[in-house]
């Protein structure tokens, strides 16, 4: 036992790629998704801040760095079979948890599992900082499938992974977030040239 098979197991998550099993123009590894989430989250909770919000970075960081870390257990499951069912999110969660669980008590020192335990609990919850990962979260899955619709990936699977990341964002409850997102970024998407049209299927998401 010791902090050595947590440093370790960082190698795992650069080997598990996400979407699996279907043709990408580029892969992407769990490690980089979650760097990129850390990134996404500090710009916007700067926004949250910037217009009087209260953000526990430190919080924010652990959330974001951490959020995936379970999947060396499980491995990356698509955005539509995690959500297929309340019931099945439910299950993986708990799968998740208790394997998260069993590795802290296993390979973490004692002095510091109680800090662990704290650190690599669900991080998408109520609080701000919970809300801005969930953001940051669906932005990466956003910018993973218009990196693929934009070369021409005709796949039907990176359309709905585009439409279910973009809905979940503009329902957040982040208003100066979701604002700039939506005034902004969404307009920069939708300017960009474009194998397949991603402006009409974000026209189409943001007039329901």
């Amino acid at each position: 036992m010791g902090i050595h098979q947590f440093f370790m197991s960082m190698n795992d998550l650069e080997r598990i790629i996400r979407c699996p099993g279907r043709f990408k123009f580029e892969e992407h590894n769990v490690a980089a998704h979650s760097w990129k989430v850390s990134q996404y989250a500090m710009f916007f909770a700067t926004i949250e801040e910037n217009n009087g919000a209260t953000i526990n970075w430190k919080s924010l960081y652990e959330k974001t760095i951490n959020h995936d870390f379970a999947e060396i257990f499980i491995g990356d499951i698509k955005t539509p079979v995690k959500h297929a069912s309340p019931e099945l999110k439910q299950m993986l969660s708990h799968v998740e948890e208790k394997m998260m669980e069993k590795f802290i008590l296993d390979e973490i020192p004692t002095e510091f599992q109680p800090i662990f335990f704290d650190r690599m609990k669900e991080g998408k919850d109520e609080t701000i900082e919970g809300k801005l990962l969930e953001l940051a979260d669906k932005l990466d899955q956003v910018y993973e499938s218009f990196a693929e619709l934009k070369r021409g990936n005709t796949d039907p699977e990176f359309i709905h992974m585009y439409e279910i990341a973009l809905t979940k964002i503009l329902h957040l409850p982040l208003e100066k977030s979701i604002h700039y997102f939506r005034e902004v970024m969404l307009k920069d998407i939708m300017e960009e040239d474009s194998s397949i049209d991603v402006k009409a299927i974000t026209l189409k998401i943001l007039a329901q």
